[in-house]
């Protein structure tokens, strides 16, 4: 099952992160931070953030950790505001872990005040054994074939084909794109041109 937040770095509460973390260094880190808006020339007045963490910073991930899910017997992976949680599923009640330890991550969501992004969470079955539909928030997931996890495209029978398919397709809408811009299809002059551009 994929999940995410809904803007999850910009509505992060400080003082909800600072419980968690103990750390007196962290609330240097979050607190104390103004921002301001430029359109063209005119800039705003200054404003205190009250919640959200820097985006592209190094700690910011590290803010976003999961870990109760573990007592549920499923496994999870993250990143930044991205869950993965899965579980080997031998019988029903596996099952039904799964979807307590999913219950568990809405409420854990709800308290944190973090949206989980409904319309983007999936669930991809790697063997269709003992497929059962999941919900958060008594919304009924997807279940898919195909899920891009970062940046990589994962199908439930985890050949690399659909990933790949999708890179080639992608090469060659850029090189009819490129394509596109000559007027003449002489291939020396296409090579003569690609050849100095390089240059």
């Amino acid at each position: 099952m994929y999940a995410t937040h809904v803007k999850a770095f910009d509505s992060v509460t400080h003082s909800k992160l600072l419980d968690k973390l103990a750390a007196y260094w962290i609330e240097n880190f979050l607190y104390n931070r103004t921002h301001q808006t430029r359109v063209g020339k005119s800039l705003s007045s200054v404003a205190e953030l009250m919640s959200g963490i820097v985006q592209g910073s190094g700690l910011g991930p590290l803010l976003f950790l999961i870990n109760h899910l573990k007592k549920f017997g499923v496994s999870l992976k993250l990143f930044a505001d991205d869950v993965k949680v899965y579980a080997k599923i031998v019988d029903i009640c596996d099952v039904e872990l799964l979807q307590r330890a999913l219950d568990s991550l809405a409420d854990w969501a709800e308290i944190w005040q973090l949206l989980i992004s409904v319309g983007k969470c999936c669930t991809l079955h790697i063997n269709d054994s003992l497929c059962r539909p999941l919900c958060i928030n008594g919304n009924i997931l997807p279940t898919v074939t195909t899920c891009r996890d970062l940046g990589i495209l994962i199908s439930s029978d985890l050949t690399p084909s659909v990933h790949i398919d999708s890179i080639v397709a992608k090469a060659h809408q850029r090189a009819n794109a490129i394509l596109c811009c000559f007027v003449s299809r002489d291939a020396a002059l296409l090579t003569s041109a690609s050849i100095h551009s390089v240059c």
